[in-house]
């Protein structure tokens, strides 16, 4: 049963909470707007993996911005200005999409943007939540997230692959734009939310170092991060769903949407039944095993054929091994971490859950332009569960973990 206690206790949270619905559903239309488009004007599996590096090149730069200010500043106003940022992001988008035809440096500009913004205020949010519902109901909030992740990325890629179909890429952004509304005025309605300790304390390239050092120096909470790359970099196969629905299911946009929605159904079928998560004692195994099914579930789906259903299904198992990886993951990582610390924590765990499928997508399309599209799967799912192995046996300290009052 899903615990719904942090949402009836917390206003501060349903605000933020109810937000992120808004403008995270809007996202998901310019995510795979522009996968699509860029498939469109230049046929070129390099070209869309191409995307994803622009996008990894914004998020390095957004997250040594933010990194130096972000456990420094109300949190709340971080929040209200990134989604001014963002929904000019989609502005230029949506000009280039009616214009017709914009030049790729547009739009790899255009994603490089999103991705610098999303890089401070992803962690702003992230950051908020330990705040807002406190220690004991993290586990139970962090699965709300999920929940809240996963409905948007089974409704906005379906939605956006039918809008792309009827009436356009312009039709995506504008809808993008118009729901960065949504956070912003939630936040406005929020309480500030300063820093607990001296506001004057590490800011600059010194809170940079001091979050870095904190990494190094918890092996715990590094050993997450490291095996949320290995299954990001090598089993997200997201950026080869265009041409996969064109040349092996042979079908178009509305199946791209299918595509990128499948593993947001298994992950919200996860996370509703994610009520059991405070009963496990050993979650840095549950991570471990998590990640392996994930990149066997990937490997399973390059091996279908043309048969739409069971790639679906193979997608949907992958989806709910993450989402059980990505529970376990942020609660160890958050309980491990001060809040002193919690924002620049962030910035990192932002930079790996997000870089990592950014740098996969120039992986997986850089494998498919020098093979094909099902060996680049393949390969990164069989990758995957090797590199889980690797981690667990690098990291004892994940494998040893245990919370005395479940996770």
């Amino acid at each position: 049963m899903l615990d719904l206690t942090p949402l009836r206790v917390s206003r501060d949270y349903r605000l933020l909470w109810t937000g992120q619905f808004v403008s995270e559903l809007g996202y998901q239309f310019a995510r795979v707007a522009i996968y699509v488009q860029v498939f469109e004007l230049t046929g070129s599996a390099a070209a869309v993996g191409l995307t994803g590096l622009t996008g990894l090149g914004g998020l390095l730069a957004g997250s040594l911005v933010g990194s130096s200010f972000i456990d420094a500043r109300d949190r709340r106003s971080i929040l209200m200005w990134s989604q001014v940022f963002l929904a000019l992001a989609a502005a230029i988008l949506l000009v280039g999409a009616v214009a017709g035809d914009p030049p790729l440096t547009l739009i790899y500009g255009a994603n490089a943007l999103t991705a610098f913004v999303g890089a401070i205020e992803h962690p702003a949010r992230s950051a908020m939540t330990t705040r807002l519902v406190g220690t004991d109901l993290l586990p139970a909030a962090l699965t709300l997230n999920q929940v809240l992740w996963q409905t948007v990325n089974i409704v906005g890629p379906a939605a956006a692959g039918v809008a792309i179909s009827a009436f356009g890429f312009g039709a995506a952004y504008a809808i993008d734009l118009v729901t960065y509304a949504g956070l912003l005025i939630a936040a406005t309605m929020m309480r500030p939310m300063p820093p607990e300790h001296d506001p004057g304390a590490a800011i600059g390239w010194a809170a940079v170092k001091e979050g870095l050092a904190f990494v190094r120096a918890n092996r715990l909470v590094s050993s997450t991060f490291a095996i949320d790359l290995v299954a990001m970099v090598f089993g997200m196969p997201a950026a080869l769903f265009p041409i996969l629905a064109i040349t092996q299911f042979h079908r178009g946009p509305a199946i791209v949407g299918l595509l990128f929605a499948a593993p947001s159904v298994g992950a919200l079928a996860g996370a509703l039944s994610g009520g059991w998560v405070r009963r496990v004692h050993r979650p840095g195994i549950a991570v471990i095993w998590a990640v392996a099914a994930w990149g066997a579930a990937i490997a399973a789906f390059g091996l279908v054929g043309s048969n739409l259903p069971l790639a679906l299904a193979f997608l949907a198992l992958a989806g709910a091994a993450d989402v059980i990886s990505a529970i376990f993951r942020s609660t160890i990582a958050q309980l491990a971490t001060p809040d002193r610390l919690r924002g620049r924590l962030s910035t990192i765990f932002i930079v790996v859950v997000t870089g990592g499928p950014r740098l996969g997508d120039f992986e997986a399309g850089l494998m498919a332009s020098w093979f094909t599209p099902t060996i680049s799967v393949v390969t990164g799912g069989l990758a995957c569960i090797a590199g889980a192995g690797v981690v667990a046996l690098a990291y004892p300290e994940l494998r040893r973990h245990r919370s005395a009052a479940g996770t």
